[in-house]
């Protein structure tokens, strides 16, 4: 064999095997899911459905992230730089429209819906030592509404103008997510906390172990003045240490959201192992046991991604 020859045939193996990890490389799928705050529902549901995809689609491999929710989660998607997030319904239907206050300069059109999951009840708690049992006793107090332009915080926004007031109405507004806030409300540096989460959230939990609380109710004709896509809620007797009685509320659903540039094949999976294992999900967290296929896509403000549209398909839902 010549010296050119055996050249030759080097750089030909070399090519081969180059391409052939190339190959193997693009046959690993990547799914990064969007969460929220550690201490929220949003990232310990990310963490179940990582588990189960890593587990059952063969090839993947998975991270969650945690962000500041919602408004960054969708605005990430439409980078490209997530594949699946959680965000609540008017969040998503904002961005869909492109509502530059919301913090959504331009409608994000790269959004696609993949599931509409459980409800974000908005839970307002106040240290009992600030002597705040309703909500028009937040006048004047120093109440933590949310990360900035958080979901939680257009949640706030919204009812704070159906109830005929402002953040100017409060003595202080802070804009913290919800392990911080707690722990200001635990220093006495802060009278009351406004948290969209699914019920037993753990910083809520934290904060009534740790000091005695009230539950504060969102009056009826706000509720009625919030209307779609907002709905009346309650937080059971029980669900903290201290409560005693049903608290009236509202929830806004969250959505399972992805992009067009993801596969049809890897959303169908994703839709699909999502409904396959609910049981699992709960024992992530108990939110997840509001979970129903058949209100799937129930109030989709965005169209569906193709993958999930099929599986939908299949189960007689379109």
């Amino acid at each position: 064999m010549t010296t050119l020859f055996r050249k030759a045939a080097f750089v030909a193996a070399a090519s081969l095997s180059l391409g052939l990890g190339a190959q193997t490389a693009q046959a690993d799928q990547f799914i990064n899911i969007l969460t929220g705050g550690t201490s929220g529902v949003y990232y310990p549901i990310g963490v179940g459905l990582s588990r189960i995809y890593a587990e059952r689609i063969p090839g993947v491999r998975t991270q969650v992230q945690s962000t500041k929710a919602s408004v960054e989660n969708l605005n990430l998607l439409q980078r490209g730089k997530g594949e699946l997030a959680l965000a609540l319904g008017d969040s998503v239907k904002l961005a869909w429209e492109g509502d530059a206050e919301a913090g959504f300069k331009t409608p994000l059109d790269k959004l696609r819906g993949v599931a509409a999951v459980y409800p974000n009840v908005i839970q307002i708690v106040a240290a009992k030592s600030s002597g705040i049992t309703q909500f028009a006793d937040l006048r004047g107090k120093g109440l933590s509404v949310g990360a900035p332009k958080s979901g939680t915080e257009l949640n706030a926004r919204k009812i704070f103008e159906a109830a005929g007031m402002s953040y100017a109405d409060l003595g202080k507004t802070e804009y913290l997510p919800f392990a911080e806030s707690v722990e200001l409300i635990k220093n006495r540096q802060l009278d009351a906390t406004l948290q969209s989460a699914g019920l037993g959230v753990a910083s809520i939990k934290d904060l009534a172990t740790s000091i005695p609380v009230n539950m504060v109710a969102v009056p009826a004709d706000v509720i009625a003045k919030l209307g779609a896509p907002y709905v009346p809620a309650t937080i059971p007797a029980g669900t903290y240490t201290g409560q005693e009685q049903d608290v009236p509320t509202v929830a806004v659903v969250n959505f399972l959201i992805t992009h067009a540039g993801v596969s049809e094949e890897t959303v169908y999976q994703m839709t699909r192992l999502l409904f396959e294992n609910l049981p699992e999900l709960e024992a992530a967290h108990k939110a997840a046991a509001n979970i129903r296929l058949e209100s799937a896509v129930s109030g989709m403000p965005l169209p569906l991604h193709p993958g999930a549209e099929r599986y939908y398909r299949e189960k007689g839902l379109l």
